[in-house]
Parts: C-alpha cells; sequence; structure tokens
C-alpha cells in the first residue's frame, strides 16, 4: 500500500493480524490479556510531509512508493487529518501561480492538532529574502480566513516564521481538558485519538499508585501532566530543548504544581542516581528527596541501554511504552528477571502499516 493511502474496509483485518503478532510475539512473558485501542480508519495522522513537483505551470504534492521509488501524485492524503487535507487543496490553488513562494520550493511539512491549529513548514533551496517574506505575510492573512494557521519559511541555515513556530493542542483525557504546546519539527505523537486512549490507559494502571513518579524520555509532558493528579511528585527528563521547553510552558498552562523536568539523557539521570558525575542542571534540586516508587519509559526505537534496564529494575511499578515490539521483547527478557506483567495493550497508533505502539505495566515479584 502507498504511503498514506487507507483500507477502510480492512480496518479491522489489519489490526487484528497486529493483535495476533503481539500475543503470539510475547507469549513466553506470560502476560494478561492483550488490551486493544484502535485507531479513527482515516483522518488520524496529525502531521504530514511531502515532497513537491513542478511541472510546468502545474504544482503538487508527492510521495514514493517504496517498492519502486516511483513519484506518486497526492491531492489528498487520507490517513492525515481534515484539516491537513483541506489546506492542501487550499496552499496548492495559492502557491501554483505565485512565482515567489514556490520557487525552488522542494518539501511541505504539515503539523495540525485536535483543536484546530495547522502549522505549514515551507522548505527551500534557496534563501529567503524580502519578497519572500512579503508574499508569505500576504499568503497567510488569506490563509487565515479559513484557517488557524502559523507559516514557517525554511532554508539552509534560515528559519522565517511570520508569528511562531507552535500550535497548541487540547486533549480530553477522562473528561478533563490537557493542554500542550506542540513545536514544529520536535516529536509529537502523530495520532492525537490514540494518545488519548494511551493517557486514560496510563492513568488507569496508576489510579492506587502511591509515592512519587519518574519518567524518562518525556518529551513536552506528554505522560508527565496527565499522570500527576495520581502521584504525589512527577520528576521527569528529556534531553531535546524545545521539548523541555514546551513541557515547562504545559506545566504552568495547565496549572500543575507537582512536576519538576530536568534536561539530561536518560544516560546522564542514571549516573547522577548512582553518584557516578555531578550535574550543574542539577543544582538546587535533591534527587533523594523524591520518593519514585513508579518508573515510565518510552524510547526510541532502540529500546532502553543496559545500564538504564538496570536501574530501573530497582522501582516496584515499570510502565514502558514501546513504539518497537522487537526492542521491547529484547528489554523484557532484562526486566521480566525481577517484574511481572500486569497490564498489556496494543495502541493502534499506525493503521496500516507493520509498525505498533504497546504498553507493559509490570510490578515487582
Amino acid at each position: 500500500m502507498l504511503p498514506g493511502l487507507v483500507d477502510v474496509a480492512n480496518y479491522q483485518k489489519q489490526l487484528t493480524e497486529k493483535e495476533d503478532f503481539l500475543k503470539d510475539h510475547f507469549k513466553q512473558f506470560n502476560p494478561p490479556a492483550l488490551e486493544s485501542y484502535c485507531s479513527q480508519p482515516e483522518n488520524y495522522r496529525l502531521r504530514a510531509e511531502f515532497r513537491v513537483w513542478h511541472q510546468g505551470d502545474d504544482l503538487y504534492h508527492i510521495v514514493f512508493n517504496s517498492a519502486t521509488k516511483e513519484k506518486v501524485r497526492v491531492d489528498q492524503f487520507p490517513s492525515a487529518s481534515v484539516l491537513i487535507n483541506q489546506m492542501m487543496t487550499a496552499l496548492m490553488a495559492e502557491l501554483k501561480d505565485n512565482p515567489a513562494l514556490r520557487f525552488k520550493l522542494f518539501q511541505i511539512d504539515y503539523l495540525s492538532t485536535l483543536s484546530g491549529e495547522i502549522i505549514v513548514s515551507m522548505l527551500y533551496h534557496r534563501q529567503l529574502d524580502e519578497a519572500w517574506q512579503a508574499e508569505a505575510v500576504a499568503l497567510k492573512e488569506r490563509l487565515s480566513k479559513e484557517f488557524n494557521v502559523q507559516i514557517i519559511g525554511r532554508a539552509r541555515k534560515q528559519k522565517i516564521c511570520l508569528d511562531h513556530d507552535f500550535v497548541i493542542e487540547k486533549l480530553q483525557v477522562n473528561n478533563k481538558e490537557l493542554i500542550y504546546k506542540q513545536v514544529e519539527n520536535s516529536f509529537t505523537q502523530p495520532n492525537g485519538g490514540i494518545n488519548q486512549k494511551m493517557l486514560e490507559w496510563a492513568t488507569d494502571i496508576t489510579k492506587d499508585a502511591t509515592g512519587d513518579l519518574l519518567e524518562l524520555y518525556c518529551g513536552n509532558g506528554n505522560f508527565s501532566l496527565a499522570l500527576a493528579e495520581n502521584f504525589n511528585r512527577v520528576l521527569a527528563t528529556e534531553i531535546a530543548k524545545p521539548s523541555v521547553d514546551s513541557a515547562q510552558y504545559n506545566i504552568s498552562e495547565n496549572k500543575i504544581d507537582n512536576v519538576t523536568i530536568l534536561r539530561m539523557a536518560a544516560e546522564e539521570f542514571t549516573q547522577a542516581m548512582h553518584g557516578e558525575r555531578e550535574f550543574r542542571r542539577l543544582k538546587g534540586i535533591d534527587l533523594k528527596s523524591f520518593n519514585c516508587n513508579t518508573i515510565l519509559v518510552d524510547p526510541p526505537r532502540a529500546g532502553l541501554d543496559q545500564a538504564t534496564l538496570a536501574m530501573i529494575q530497582a522501582y516496584d511499578n515499570i510502565i514502558y511504552i514501546s513504539c518497537n515490539p522487537e526492542t521491547l521483547a529484547d528489554n523484557l527478557l532484562t526486566l521480566c528477571e525481577t517484574h511481572n506483567i500486569t497490564r498489556f495493550a496494543l495502541f493502534d497508533q499506525f493503521p496500516y502499516t507493520h509498525h505498533m505502539e504497546s504498553g507493559v505495566y509490570l510490578t515487582k515479584k
């Protein structure tokens, strides 16, 4: 199937295949019954990136066939949000006959939200000048009659924001609204509906928690803020500065007073916890004052390194959110030496692809 295409009639079939795969792949760990959370069968992606193709006077989005590498024209992208599809049509109509905006344009990135905001990032193989900026300002003014839109222009060592480079997402978690600042070109969960289900699952499994929560790889505070109400305090780490800045903004906007964000890699935090290194970033923060008996990890596809695995085994409860079943299974070989799996979930974050998001809750034996 080409990128972005959907097969609504076979949505349940592809979901069942993923469920069967996870059940078989993890049966060696004797997990409980798999909890499965389905996606919208279409218009579920809040992010999309396209190359732009110039053909005479025509201009349009393209994707590449992963099997043949052939270019495929894309006027609508069924997996992307309705808002992105609406903007794709409106933007192409604006750019097609505008030489200042289309000259050397090679890519367009979209970031939308469930709350109705969207960023359009236009990438160029040339430096952007005053003529480009004047036309971009006029474009934003016209598009703003229909959309809550931010326009960004990018070129080599150049970034022009006509207003700002973020959107404000509003998620509904257990009938409560949470506000999240999402910065262009930074990681955010691509499937907003599934993200809400993941947050509700995480709050459900920790509803009777005691003590404090430690979270590694916290991003913009996606899980930290939702889980704050279940713990006395939350201590969270993230290495990417834009994500840390967003997390601090989100803490303030949601009026949450029990979350502390540290700008540290998971490996650095492990070293600090073991007293192997001192960090100026920890000045004024007494790590020993936290009573963290629950830890949440949401690592990249590579999974957890051995030092971090050994560190998290010391915690009574482990929440592991994974985007790669292979590295999750590998990490569980170690974690299940000391812990049992008590909850097991599939979140269909990426329908019609082989990618799977899963969640495991482990408690100490």
